[in-house]
């Protein structure tokens, strides 16, 4: 098949050694959660208070044996704005607001640390936004002597960032991995400068290749690479372009997504033209030679969008069936109490998860009153804990045996999940997974469609939201 051309009606892209139609992706192909979370984002409730958050700071304090903490910083502060984006930011040319943004990230450092107790041992930081980046030298050196203050890290820790290739050079690069970075995620998006602009996000390619290189001239141990399909002016010979410069400069990690247009949700996007967006069909076609030409290139799929080198630590944790998922994507670390800072940052401690306020003075003003600013979250029921596990084994594509979920949850998995049984009968008849007596396990076919089946065993989905899903693919 000629990578540049679309495919023909009905015929097969090859995916994983196996053959995906697209007559089953369409079958299939629904809206629904992303699953960094269970329940999403989009059930906490705003009773979930900061009283609620500290009760369960407290019991982890108290407990004889703690998971590792992850911290997540989210740093939101942007110099111009990006059409297509949906993350929580503050677009400014003022970089002295982020002074004042530090002073209040390490009162609520403060203000937790304090509930922690002693044993901070972090296993994970990453930092998002927003731009990390648009932070100056001396700042991000301040923040990471704030958080090391706070927090302990392993001698394994992932420490990630996020970058945008317009705001640094080799010494930005050199200075990040000196504070110990050692994973960073470039946004590239797509390399088309008709594209670019317009989602007025204009980084020449030469730019984006010169940050990888000072990046692993640094000694980066991972570099991943966003990549966003179904943008406007986008084209299947276009991205196809885009495809032949990231495979070139050779990221170790590839995210590739898919575009939501939700202009009634983002006001950013209102300023996309609807007319600009290519079609359904070709966003289809761009998805599946996208898909082709990744693994053409020895690229692995690991799950829902990700796609990494055969020799990085996510392809191996997939291999040993030990891959995990939160609200940064996929992992190679096992289930940790993630502690969010910033605003808008979620937690997720115990059974519980919390979120912070959206605004930035309202987040000031909460810690100017010695609180912490959790805005809304919730506690997780008995079944929402073994939904979750369901849920993100799936997501992993990792087998589900029933006998050890009996076990540790004191259930009959079989009659417990009676009806949710019965509705899998779709995805086993079309070969995406196998169901017995034993458990479920997903097959290389039915990787692509893990939200899907996930999706079966979401008690939530029938109950009246805010929020909007974006297709799986």
């Amino acid at each position: 098949m000629n990578a540049y051309e679309p495919l023909a009606g009905g015929n097969a892209a090859v995916f994983p050694e196996i053959e995906i139609s697209e007559g089953l992706i369409r079958r299939f192909d629904k809206s629904g959660p992303r699953y960094t979370s269970y329940p999403t984002a989009d059930r906490f409730r705003s009773g979930f208070t900061e009283q609620d958050y500290l009760a369960y700071l407290d019991v982890r304090a108290r407990a004889p044996a703690r998971p590792p903490l992850s911290v997540y910083v989210h740093l939101p502060f942007c110099e111009q704005l990006c059409y297509f984006c949906a993350c929580n930011k503050v677009i400014t040319q003022d970089h002295g607001r982020a002074a004042q943004y530090l002073q209040y990230l390490d009162k609520e450092m403060e203000l937790v640390g304090a509930r922690l107790g002693d044993d901070r041992e972090t296993a994970q930081l990453h930092l998002g936004g927003g731009t990390p980046t648009f932070l100056s030298a001396s700042e991000l050196t301040s923040l990471m002597a704030s958080i090391r203050r706070h927090f302990e890290f392993t001698d394994d820790a992932e420490l990630g960032v996020e970058i945008d290739p317009r705001t640094v050079n080799d010494a930005t690069l050199s200075m990040l991995a000196g504070l110990g970075f050692n994973r960073t995620s470039f946004g590239i998006q797509d390399f088309d400068p008709d594209v670019q602009a317009a989602v007025n996000r204009i980084q020449p390619l030469i730019m984006v290749e010169r940050a990888l290189e000072a990046s692993r001239k640094a000694g980066f141990e991972s570099v991943n690479a966003d990549l966003i399909y179904g943008l406007p002016k986008q084209t299947l010979s276009s991205f196809a372009r885009t495809l032949d410069h990231v495979i070139r400069i050779s990221p170790d990690r590839i995210a590739l997504y898919n575009y939501a247009h939700l202009p009634s949700r983002f006001k950013a996007q209102r300023l996309i033209k609807a007319e600009d967006l290519p079609s359904a069909e070709e966003r289809l076609q761009i998805f599946l030679m996208s898909t082709q030409r990744l693994l053409d290139a020895g690229y692995v799929y690991i799950g829902l969008d990700h796609f990494a080198k055969p020799d990085d630590e996510l392809n191996k944790a997939r291999l040993e069936k030990s891959l995990h998922r939160n609200f940064q994507g996929y992992t190679t670390r096992a289930e940790c109490d993630m502690i969010g800072f910033g605003v808008s940052a979620i937690g997720k401690v115990g059974a519980s998860y919390s979120q912070s306020v959206r605004s930035i003075n309202a987040y000031y003003q909460y810690l100017d009153e010695g609180k912490l600013p959790i805005e809304r979250g919730c506690d997780l029921s008995a079944d929402d804990l073994l939904r979750r596990e369901v849920i993100m084994t799936l997501m992993c594509s990792m087998p589900l045996d029933f006998s050890d979920l009996n076990a540790r949850h004191g259930i009959e998995f079989n009659s417990y999940f009676e009806a949710e049984l019965e509705k899998l009968a779709p995805f086993q008849e079309a070969g995406l997974m196998k169901l017995d007596a034993e458990g479920i396990a997903i097959t290389a076919k039915g990787r692509l469609f893990v939200r899907a089946i996930g999706m079966v065993f979401d008690k939530y989905l029938g109950q009246p939201t805010v929020s909007t899903y974006s297709k799986l693919i």
